[in-house]
């Protein structure tokens, strides 16, 4: 076939059948990607740096620079640079000499970080990728695990077995970035909706519900992070291979198929021959087949199994820790239903449906106002209406939601429905807390009653339900004082009070209030407390299997008084281990104070100098993104194990890397309107900085913040020291700008 160009010779890949003993009938091909220029990444890089020169993203001559070291490396260096850009690639020691060669051959600048971080060799990768785009003019960066451009340029490889074959019953293929095997299954699934598609994962990968192993040698499958570009509700089966077993399997494919691939393919290999030899007669299967062999020649193809091989995978229910060959079922069509009820709307709503749908679950979301959450999507799950206030019409929602499927988990992300949300799964008999628990949690009155009759230190305080009942109220804690709604969330309406006056002013408004931002009648009572002085700091607690562990301490700054909203964390907390062991302890008698058994909590507390304090009691995971700083200083996916204990699988709560991370927020500084967010760019380039997230839309009205509400995005940075993580975010803060005007 002749081109005119070496980028117009990527892809129109051969698709051979292979020998196999298989029923007659069945039919087994081979999709051979390492007939691309380079491998198969090759037509990911040409339609992302195509797309990126039309949107301008990309201009002539800029520099492209990417983190690999493997084949989108390659792929970048022949499309970049036949192109005219200068690329630079970003590796580690790990890289092989002969992918080494080609892209130093390309003209390509290699740049090979010389140790890995707390956070490993990715994260060191990226660091040095971040100094590079701000080095650089003008520097492109592919982003390959988010950029929706990685799936989208497999629609052309679906293209091609529908044109060579006709049509497929099974499709086979690795993932590690999500974008072959899910780009090729959804393009096919549009003419093909009975195709069963299979992915291929390695021990040790996080991808599918599986705990991190940094020890893992597999390349080019599997990973650490979750990627955008994985659809998980394309997915029917998982399969997942020790190093051992795939490495074998790589070299069964050369030995029976005369094809030299790597062990992705190999991987692939093993899982379609087992799949073909206990298929109908008349089914058509494919399997992706990546790359070649020639970069592994000194690895994988001189590697000795230290263990026995397993000839036939053991199956498991997903959600379980496997060691060998294993795979687990997740139907497209029949997935177990977990319910959300309500969601919070500050990201972490998002995060949780799309962890739902990772472990295997089908989210539906019920909620009485969809429009609530039009500003962050629903991850592509189902949103039912009702009232969910009322309990009949709740339960009635969720079977015809469920519509015969297994209803395996009732949860909520919402401070609002905890009580809702224990009550439904009570209903249901699924995991959850009994409704008083919950109920001790969402009422801060309730709180106060029951820590006081267990112990616990907590501010001196009294309940009122009028005006009349102010004055006294002050008189027994004291001023300065604190007066907030029982039933409240987010900081709102809490208020620091110099004086009686004050007091009974702030109380007033707050009795007045019939119902809460989500619509909900209001308690109609108001806590007026000590405002006890000292270091404000959160308990992340999670209760499994009647232990209730601490996964960290978070140091939380606040506005200036008179308000008490969160202006950045930092997690861990930096405290002494006594320290922190004595905050862990408070917060675990908080929650025996409650009957607290299942979950995740929030705790707050004071640490005054005659120790904790405690202000409040979250039956809930912590808002204000500190979920995402805790994964990212410690791997834990807190979202993940509030998903898993829910629906009854075992939890993982065992840090996988031990790292500092911390979190600002964005907030407007002058009562008006928004005009804009600007220097967030230059902020992501700064070196530590992992995200940059802007909620705020322009015309939005917007003040110095009273409450959580008034937020208007954040940016979280990672480091070795608290200390480089605080200078990291003070860098990325000076450089973003909210500019409002009057009105």
């Amino acid at each position: 076939m002749r081109h005119d160009t070496l980028i117009d010779a990527i892809g129109n890949t051969p698709v051979v059948r292979l020998r196999m003993d298989v029923p007659e009938g069945v039919e087994v091909y081979a999709k051979l990607e390492m007939h691309n220029p380079y491998a198969m990444k090759d037509r990911v890089a040409r339609r992302m740096i195509l797309q990126a020169r039309r949107t301008g993203a990309l201009t002539d001559g800029a520099p492209i620079v990417e983190s690999s070291s493997g084949t989108m490396a390659l792929g970048i260096a022949l499309v970049g640079t036949y192109l005219g850009h200068p690329v630079h690639i970003v590796s580690d020691p790990r890289i092989d000499p002969v992918t080494l060669a080609k892209l130093t051959a390309m003209g390509c600048t290699v740049h090979i970080v010389e140790a890995m971080t707390s956070q490993g060799w990715q994260s060191a990768r990226l660091e040095r990728l971040a100094e590079l785009v701000q080095d650089l003019p003008g520097a492109y960066w592919p982003r390959q695990y988010s950029n929706p451009d990685n799936p989208a340029a497999y629609r052309a490889l679906a293209e091609e077995l529908m044109d060579d074959l006709g049509t497929v019953d099974v499709l086979v293929g690795s993932v590690g970035s999500g974008g072959s095997l899910c780009g090729t299954s959804a393009a096919l699934l549009e003419r093909l909706p009975d195709l069963k598609v299979v992915g291929v994962d390695c021990v040790g990968s996080v991808l599918f519900g599986q705990p991190d192993m940094a020890t893992r040698k597999q390349s080019g499958l599997g990973n650490s992070l979750f990627p955008d570009n994985i659809d998980y509700r394309l997915i029917d089966e998982v399969h997942w291979l020790s190093d051992d077993e795939a490495f074998d399997a790589t070299h069964g494919l050369a030995r029976e198929q005369k094809i030299f691939a790597g062990n992705t393919s190999g991987s692939v290999y093993r899982v379609l021959s087992h799949l073909a030899a206990r298929a109908a007669p008349g089914t058509r299967l494919v399997g992706i087949m990546p790359d070649r062999g020639d970069r592994y020649a000194d690895s994988v193809y001189r590697h000795q199994p230290s263990g026995p091989i397993a000839q036939a995978p053991a199956r498991v229910a997903f959600g379980t820790t496997v060691t060998s060959w294993s795979y687990a079922s997740i139907p497209r069509h029949d997935r177990p239903v977990l319910v959300f009820l309500e969601s919070n709307t500050t990201g972490t709503g998002t995060l949780a449906l799309r962890t739902a749908t990772r472990l295997g679950f089908a989210p539906i979301l019920l909620t009485a106002d969809p429009g609530r959450y039009a500003a962050f999507g629903t991850a592509g799950c189902p949103t039912v209406t009702c009232d969910t206030e009322d309990p009949t019409a709740v339960l009635d929602a969720v079977r015809g939601a469920a519509d015969g499927r297994t209803v395996a988990g009732a949860t909520t992300t919402s401070d609002f429905y905890l009580e809702h949300t224990a009550r439904l799964a009570g209903s249901l008999g699924l995991p959850g807390h009994a409704p008083a628990t919950a109920a001790a949690c969402r009422n801060k009155a309730l709180t106060r009653a029951a820590l006081r009759n267990a112990g616990v230190p907590q501010p001196a305080h009294a309940v009122v339900a009028d005006i009349a009942g102010v004055p006294e109220a002050v008189a027994r804690v004291g001023v300065p004082c604190v007066v907030k709604p029982v039933d409240g969330s987010g900081s709102q309406d809490v208020r620091w009070c110099p004086d009686e006056a004050t007091a009974v002013e702030h109380a007033a408004r707050v009795l007045a209030v019939t119902e809460n931002v989500r619509g909900q009648k209001s308690a109609g009572e108001a806590l007026v407390e000590e405002f006890v002085g000292g270091a404000e700091y959160s308990v992340e607690m999670f209760c499994t299997g009647g232990e209730a562990v601490c996964v960290g301490v978070t140091r939380r700054t606040m506005t200036p008084l008179p308000h008490f909203v969160e202006t950045g964390h930092l997690f861990p907390a930096g405290l002494p281990a006594a320290r922190q062991a004595e905050l862990a302890e408070a917060a675990r008698q908080a929650l025996k104070a409650v009957g607290f058994e299942h979950g995740p909590a929030h705790i707050e507390m004071r640490l005054t100098p005659v120790g904790p304090v405690v202000i409040e009691i979250n039956g809930r995971l912590a808002g204000g993104m500190i979920p995402e700083i805790v994964r990212a200083a410690t791997g834990l996916d807190l979202l993940e194990q509030q998903v898993r204990a829910a629906t009854g699988l075992p939890t993982y709560l065992e840090p996988a890397r031990s790292r500092q991370a911390g979190l600002r927020f964005l907030t407007a500084g002058d009562v008006g309107r928004l005009v804009a967010i600007t220097g967030t760019a230059a902020a992501e380039r700064v070196p530590g900085v992992v995200a940059v997230v802007t909620t705020g839309t322009p015309g939005r009205a917007v003040r110095p913040p009273r409450d959580a509400y008034d937020r208007l995005g954040h940016i979280i940075a990672v480091g070795d020291t608290p200390q480089e993580v605080e200078a990291t975010l003070d860098t990325a803060m000076a450089l973003v700008r909210v500019e409002t005007s009057a009105g």
